[in-house]
């Protein structure tokens, strides 16, 4: 099945560590050539280096809370490149502080990065996706924005809005041949916490324990590759608790709430 990556043209934010590293190491395994995105150039150049076929994948350093160079990114791919096939949203950030504990100024903060900056590359990206007939648009959400605990207020709803936002895209490109996918990762083993806002903005610093012992980044790229080849649109990739919580949300969500006043999030 990943013979049909050979040569897909794949626009992965967020790769320079983590789940968009993981994700850039399977879907180069399968003959995919890559955009890479993230801040940090230095860190890209890691990546692609250690990919296969390293020379067909083009760095494409970005913050994509910039606008103007959102803009000039798309404008570059399409002039480097030609096209696009799919575009995978990673970049993104958390949070680790409770809701009266934390900043208007961060509860923005968290909503440009996870939200805004999503939909605004996205729209900017469409033209090249529809192109040649529709691409695949994914969105790495979160069983956060499925659930909804503590310690992740604005994040949480960050992410349930890009779910959201990601369903009604779906339904209204679907006639023109857009496929939507949103992905939400339970606990992987990244920095994720490490780079996670407290309330005044500042990094946590310190691994969760929870995602010091959960999947590897690498076995959640394995696991989510496969659900998009496999044409799936809804896609939960966690241990079992995460699963679990996933499938209350929509099931029983008044159960949901009670466990999740008792559980320890941090």
């Amino acid at each position: 099945m990943s013979e049909r990556l050979v040569n897909k043209v794949i626009w992965i934010t967020g790769a320079s560590g983590g789940i968009g590293e993981a994700l850039a190491r399977e879907l180069a395994a399968a003959g995919a050539r890559l955009i890479l995105s993230a801040r940090r150039h230095s860190e890209l150049q890691r990546v692609r280096d250690s990919l296969n076929n390293a020379s067909s994948h083009l760095l494409l350093p970005l913050d994509i809370t910039d606008s103007q160079a959102v803009n000039s990114a798309v404008q570059s791919i399409q002039q480097q490149v030609g096209g696009l096939d799919w575009l995978i949203n990673n970049a993104g950030i958390s949070q680790r502080a409770l809701i009266v504990d934390t900043q208007a100024d961060t509860d923005r903060r968290l909503f440009e990065v996870d939200y805004f900056a999503q939909i605004h590359l996205t729209k900017q990206a469409l033209p090249l996706l529809l192109a040649d007939g529709g691409g695949k648009v994914v969105f790495i959400s979160s069983v956060a924005g499925l659930v909804g605990t503590q310690y992740r207020g604005s994040y949480s709803a960050a992410k349930a809005a890009l779910h959201l936002w990601a369903n009604s895209l779906r339904a209204e490109l679907y006639e023109q041949g857009l496929s939507v996918a949103t992905v939400f990762p339970g606990f992987v083993k990244t920095n994720v916490s490490h780079n996670a806002l407290t309330g005044d903005g500042s990094p946590l610093n310190q691994l969760d324990e929870a995602q010091a012992n959960a999947m590897s980044a690498e076995q959640f790229a394995e696991k989510t590759v496969k659900a998009l080849l496999n044409n799936k649109n809804y896609i939960v990739v966690g241990g079992l608790k995460e699963r679990l919580g996933a499938l209350m949300s929509r099931l029983s969500p008044e159960l949901l709430y009670k466990i999740v006043r008792k559980a320890k999030v941090r």
